[in-house]
């Protein structure tokens, strides 16, 4: 049932229809398909493709993951590419998950590069970017609103949660700080709390627990 705030259990989620990839053919395939479609809203490309499409996460583990791969140094999409990999085939799955992230749309990109070189200084093509920039921004909105029911299951409670999502909003969007200050503060703040809200559902299971005797 869901909570408006407090200290409440997490929920279990959902079980996989598919567990996973089954090979590393499929996983470098999978991941050169999802790059390949990730002009900008790349967050929303991946989140169709793993947890809808392939189902090979659900909602909860992808908001899991990716905040992970979101605080780590270099491209989000890249940090859980090799998150993902490393967790279903070990370094191996690491190496083809982030090949297949890489390698054609590397070619992809060079090759648009080229292209683009002789027109960039255009009207055209400028406004042609800043229609894409409005698309993105789109994209990602549309993901985060999606992806906003798995602060149900959240140890610290949905109304903190989403607190913590409005600041993070106001403090990065309106006063535009830094996201190094962004994450020290906010960032550490959240898990100091969440860490404190799941230490007292421990104590509440503990003291729920009957005593058993001692012989």
């Amino acid at each position: 049932m869901p909570h408006n705030g407090g200290v409440s259990a997490p929920q279990p989620t959902a079980s996989h229809d598919v567990p996973g990839p089954r090979s590393l053919t499929e996983l470098y395939w999978a991941f050169t398909i999802l790059a390949l479609q990730g002009f900008g809203g790349v967050l929303a490309v991946v989140q169709r493709e793993l947890v809808e499409r392939r189902r090979w996460l659900t909602r909860e583990e992808f908001v899991e993951d990716w905040a992970v791969a979101q605080i780590l140094p270099g491209p989000n999409v890249v940090n859980m590419t090799v998150m993902f990999g490393d967790r279903h085939f070990g370094w191996r799955g690491a190496a083809a998950a982030f090949a297949g992230v890489l390698t054609v749309p590397s070619l992809v990109v060079l090759t648009m590069a080229i292209v683009f070189e002789n027109v960039a200084d255009t009207a055209e093509a400028q406004g042609a970017l800043r229609g894409m920039g409005a698309v993105v921004a789109g994209l990602i909105t549309a993901t985060g609103l999606k992806l906003m029911p798995a602060l149900e299951v959240s140890p610290i409670g949905r109304r903190q949660a989403l607190a913590v999502l409005l600041l993070t909003f106001a403090v990065v969007g309106i006063v535009r700080l830094p996201l190094v200050w962004v994450l020290a503060g906010v960032g550490s703040s959240a898990c100091l709390w969440t860490w404190f809200c799941l230490k007292q559902l421990d104590d509440q299971r503990a003291a729920a627990q009957p005593d058993v005797p001692t012989e």
